[in-house]
């Protein structure tokens, strides 16, 4: 391994110019700074982790809390994971990932221990235990999600109220009355998860002033639980022509279903699913969507979070506008018999 003292031989400085250049503590001349950045090139020195943390009090270390829960579409977590951790390296950090369901005690852990400089809060809710200890702690953090109460905070998110009003206008627009949403598992509902309820809050809301009538069926995925959902909703609502799915793992058993029954889709039954563009591509049937932003959402998370390291940046709310792509799966409501 390469050493400070033998970088230093190399661009025949002394250690203490090379560590400035390296620490950006003192003024060093244009010219002897690029005669070490060359000499760094070309022994390919990397400046010892611990070491670096000791000497400036920084970890260079972004801590990522990502519960990885059953009863949520981990790709799109990990996709939004991929896009901080990427991020994070462009500007020099490197990321601590926190898997586990630790709630408050992994913010504890990490404003404790200085094993990172920053955070980002993955799998947020509306009131969410961990965000007390945030506002009261002056590490920076960003929460890409959107609690009930922003104050102090900065959040990046789709904004999932106006995608839910989205989905509703496009059903109204092609006719359909009676819709019905496939949410996620019962479990998401009951934490009060902020981009399931916001979405449902913003579709009951614009389905009211579009006159639309809906019901909700929160559903575990998969093709048993998709049936049982679905013969409850034709039960309660028999006329119900447009479906919402948030839940990636119930959408190709909805479609299958929808099959059997001898209802087409878009013909008998329009369905629009808020879930990554693959996931509506790769369908049984094209589907129109809603595409989740996840690695807009990554590097947006991260610029806020680097901006507030260095000192300029401010608590705000970052919301990215939906956009929806009609594809094959809805049309023009059935004429009522």
């Amino acid at each position: 391994m390469v050493t400070l003292a033998e970088v230093a031989q190399h661009a025949g400085v002394s250690a203490s110019t090379v560590s400035y250049v390296l620490s950006g503590k003192r003024s060093i001349s244009a010219v002897t700074r690029r005669r070490v950045e060359e000499s760094i090139q070309v022994l390919g020195y990397h400046p010892n982790a611990g070491a670096r943390a000791l000497a400036s009090s920084r970890s260079n270390i972004i801590a990522l809390m990502i519960p990885l829960r059953t009863d949520m579409y981990v790709p799109v977590m990990m996709e939004i994971a991929i896009a901080v951790t990427t991020s994070a390296r462009s500007h020099g950090y490197d990321v601590l990932l926190l898997t586990g369901e630790e709630g408050p005690d992994a913010v504890r852990r990490i404003t404790g221990s200085g094993l990172a400089d920053a955070m980002i809060l993955m799998d947020v809710e509306l009131d969410d235990e961990r965000l007390p200890l945030l506002r009261g702690t002056e590490q920076p953090s960003v929460l890409i999600g959107l609690p009930a109460d922003t104050n102090g905070l900065t959040c990046v998110d789709l904004d999932f109220g106006a995608t839910g009003a989205l989905c509703a206008e496009h059903l109204a627009m092609l006719g359909h009355r009676d819709i019905a949403v496939i949410g996620e598992a019962p479990a998401v509902y009951e934490r009060h998860t902020g981009f399931a309820e916001r979405t449902l809050d913003g579709l009951r809301s614009r389905s009211r002033e579009l006159g639309l009538r809906v019901l909700h069926r929160p559903c575990e995925g998969g093709f048993d639980a998709m049936s049982l959902t679905l013969a409850r909703v034709f039960d309660e609502r028999p006329g119900t022509t447009g479906f919402v799915v948030q839940n990636e793992s119930a959408v190709e058993p909805l479609l299958a279903l929808l099959r059997r029954q001898g209802r087409a889709v878009p013909e008998d039954v329009s369905v629009i699913a808020i879930c990554p563009d693959q996931v509506a591509v790769q369908a049984s049937v094209r589907l129109t969507s809603v595409a989740i932003p996840a690695q807009e959402m990554g590097r947006n998370a991260v610029e806020q979070l680097i901006a507030k390291l260095e000192g300029h940046g401010k608590d705000d709310v970052v919301l990215i506008a939906p956009e929806l792509t009609v594809r094959a799966s809805t049309g023009p409501a059935p004429a009522a018999s």
